[in-house]
């Protein structure tokens, strides 16, 4: 790992460890508007979620404080999960995916989300408990370094976080090693449709924001065949434009980057 995706990382983790503190404590780290992509505000997160496809029995089934208004899509509509299924939630914040997905399969399935941050760690472990989920457990760990076995899940899900790795390739290779053969990814993350300016990829800020990390789309369909995966699907949604301008007013990001659903299968042999 270089100096220069370790500064990535360790950027990264601070940002999102403020954004931990910052919801437990009911006030923002940054604008008024949102801070580092969360809100203090449920209710201003509760819209953002719906404007990204969650429906409101989704946010209700959920514990208070879980949904950080972090994300930039709905994985778990493309998922398709099932009774038993195993999950795994690359970088599961404050538990809000992993918790759907609890829900969806159920007592005799299981859900693994791996964090980085210890506080978002805690913070999703003490929603599982306010929640009686028994199903549910966080790993900390990075997505490239996944805190797994091999073989073990039926599908791997993410919102908005891959986005954050300065190592891609990698991630997806831990992904296609997690899953069992026949397993499947489902993933909600920002891709760029035109290669972004240099002072715009360079910005922290943009970077921990979930713009200026994002891979071209060719980029990340070669990193996921290379990988091995099969049967990938890369659909961008033009509509998110209008959210990620919110995200960076006045920065034109809009231009460059837009939340796309990814999909892949890992062969049965």
């Amino acid at each position: 790992m270089s100096m220069n995706q370790d500064r990535i990382r360790r950027h990264v983790r601070d940002s999102y460890a403020q954004v931990a503190r910052a919801s437990d404590q009911q006030q923002c780290c940054g604008e008024a508007a949102g801070c580092c992509g969360v809100s203090d505000d449920a209710a201003i997160n509760r819209l953002i979620s719906t404007r990204l496809g969650y429906s409101a029995d989704d946010l209700d089934s959920v514990p208070a404080g879980a949904d950080m208004g972090l994300g930039c899509g709905n994985p778990r509509a493309i998922a398709s999960l099932a009774p038993g299924e195993t999950v795994i939630d690359l970088g599961s914040g404050g538990g809000f995916d992993a918790f759907l997905a609890a829900i969806e399969v159920g007592h005799t399935g299981h859900v693994i989300g791996v964090d980085m941050t210890p506080e978002m760690i805690s913070k999703a472990r003490a929603n599982a408990e306010k929640g009686h989920f028994t199903n549910v457990e966080f790993r900390l760990g990075e997505i490239e370094h996944l805190p797994v076995a091999d073989n073990t899940a039926d599908i791997v899900i993410s919102n908005c976080v891959i986005n954050l790795s300065p190592d891609k390739p990698q991630v997806f290779r831990e992904a296609y090693r997690v899953l069992k053969p026949g397993g499947r990814l489902a993933i909600a993350d920002v891709v760029a449709t035109a290669e972004m300016p240099p002072d715009m990829k360079q910005d922290q800020q943009l970077l921990a924001g979930c713009m200026a990390g994002a891979s071209l789309i060719d980029e990340l369909e070669q990193f996921m065949q290379e990988a091995g995966f099969q049967d990938i699907r890369i659909q961008p949604k033009d509509e998110s434009r209008a959210f990620i301008r919110d995200w960076a007013p006045g920065r034109g990001v809009e231009d460059y980057v837009v939340s796309a659903y990814i999909e892949a299968i890992k062969p049965r042999r």
